[in-house]
């Protein structure tokens, strides 16, 4: 059997993979026509299977966007507009989500793809050179981590709804599937171990890994979103640990204006453009490598499906340098203009949000202040540094930072606000598990209200 054949096999709920259109031809050729007793002898054969891992959590419908326009779109309440003619979004974006929802279906398959490379990686850590083990080894954990959070997050009830420890999670599969059989059909696990195992790789990531700057995950993006994980959790004292942790590692900067943060040469729009100075981790997209969902439904040079509604800027300060991510004129974020963009998963702004919020709720000071750290974000802003400040005033900077990356849908179910209509724990808010994967796997459990 091919090694891309073997490799890809997803959950222990999938008994088929189909390709569909939308795949990047990097995935297409990552291991063609490699047999994977051949390929995964070698360290050479595992360092080519992590960078297959990367490529397939960057899918567009993974890491590559997907994640964050599903936490924007069930998130959104009347901040955005939805005009496309994709029918799952749009079931997405009105809160009527069916069982078999195509955009439910595919990011449980592409995620549990990309976790099941990490896997083999992961398997084979052993035969990878000495020198090289550690590095290898703490990337795979740190990219399992990252897609395993957000599948958790998306799949199964808040941390804060209920008791994480009786809440149905999603499948911990740890070792690679290359067949279905009725032993690797497992359950949901809880929504606590679920955590608990993000938590461990991340932990095990940021051990084992440098500080090296690079366009791979290190030391400091494993500890960046630990302090994520963290604030999702409401452990403030942890994700204040974290986060600053983060920020003192160094080697990462913020832009010297807000704008610069998200890089756009309208003389070139298909220039291909990679990290800025304060992404912490971000994922390359190129011409080989494909496109990402932020650009194909937030721009203008993508399908542009997603319009800012024009009462989402009342609460902005006139002079804030924020606003010049947007097009006035068509109402559109033009963040992601860039066809070949990086995706920003992890940026430094987030950093000191996270520690100025979980410090304000601790009553603590771990690196510094709050009020420090918000001055460092408004004064990038091109506004004038505070006195004091509030949590309120925290939780706005934090959403005219990192407006549409993401963060949506998350934030509204850890601090407890209503989406639109929708209590903030409302089960439309929570992504079916796949039909199909029920009918293959009776081990699995439905959400409520599928």
């Amino acid at each position: 059997m091919k090694m891309f054949n073997k490799l890809i096999i997803a959950s222990a709920a999938l008994a088929t993979i189909t390709l569909t259109s939308c795949e990047k031809e990097l995935d297409r050729q990552s291991f063609n026509s490699v047999d994977e007793s051949v390929a995964l002898a070698t360290s050479n054969g595992v360092e080519a299977a992590l960078i297959g891992a990367y490529s397939r959590v960057g899918d567009d419908n993974v890491l590559g966007g997907g994640y964050g326009v599903i936490s924007e779109l069930l998130g959104a309440s009347g901040d955005i507009e939805w005009n496309g003619t994709y029918q799952g979004y749009t079931q997405v974006f009105n809160k009527t989500i069916p069982k078999n929802n195509d955009f439910a279906e595919v990011t449980w398959n592409e995620s549990y793809e990309a976790i099941n490379v990490t896997n083999n990686v992961l398997a084979n850590i052993e035969k990878v050179l000495a020198v090289k083990k550690d590095n290898v080894e703490g990337q795979a954990k740190f990219l399992r981590a990252a897609v395993y959070f957000d599948l958790v997050r998306l799949y199964a009830k808040a941390w804060n709804d209920g008791t994480p420890s009786a809440n149905d999670g999603v499948p911990l599969v740890l070792t690679p599937t290359t067949e279905i059989t009725d032993q690797n059909k497992v359950p949901r696990a809880k929504v606590s171990e679920v955590y608990a195992q993000v938590i461990s790789d991340l932990q095990d990531a940021e051990s084992l890994l440098g500080t090296d700057v690079s366009i791979y995950a290190n030391k400091t993006a494993a500890a960046a979103l630990l302090a994520r994980v963290y604030l999702q959790q409401g452990a403030y004292e942890l994700a204040a640990s974290k986060a600053n942790d983060a920020i003192g590692y160094g080697g990462y900067s913020l832009t010297a204006d807000y704008r610069e943060a998200f890089p756009v040469d309208y003389s070139n729009s298909t220039r291909v453009v990679g990290s800025t100075s304060e992404d912490i981790f971000a994922l390359q997209v190129t011409t080989s490598s494909g496109y990402n969902d932020f650009n194909t439904f937030f721009s203008q040079l993508g399908r542009g499906d997603i319009y800012i509604s024009e009462d989402y800027f009342d609460d902005y300060e006139a002079a804030d340098g924020r606003l010049s991510v947007f097009d006035f004129d068509n109402l559109v974020c033009t963040k992601f203009d860039m066809i070949y963009g990086a995706v920003h998963i992890v940026r430094l702004a987030e950093l000191y949000l996270i520690r100025a919020e979980a410090n304000f709720r601790e009553g603590t000071t771990v690196g510094a202040t709050p009020v420090a750290d918000i001055n460092v974000i408004r004064r990038r802003a091109g506004l004038a540094p505070l006195a004091t400040v509030t949590l309120n005033q925290i939780l706005l900077e934090r959403k005219h930072e990192l407006c549409f990356e993401g963060h949506k849908l998350h934030d509204a179910k850890r601090l407890q606000e209503n989406v639109g209509v929708l209590a903030w724990n409302s089960p439309k808010l929570v992504f079916p598990i796949p039909e199909r994967e029920i009918k293959i796997n009776p081990g699995l459990t439905q959400n409520e209200g599928y």
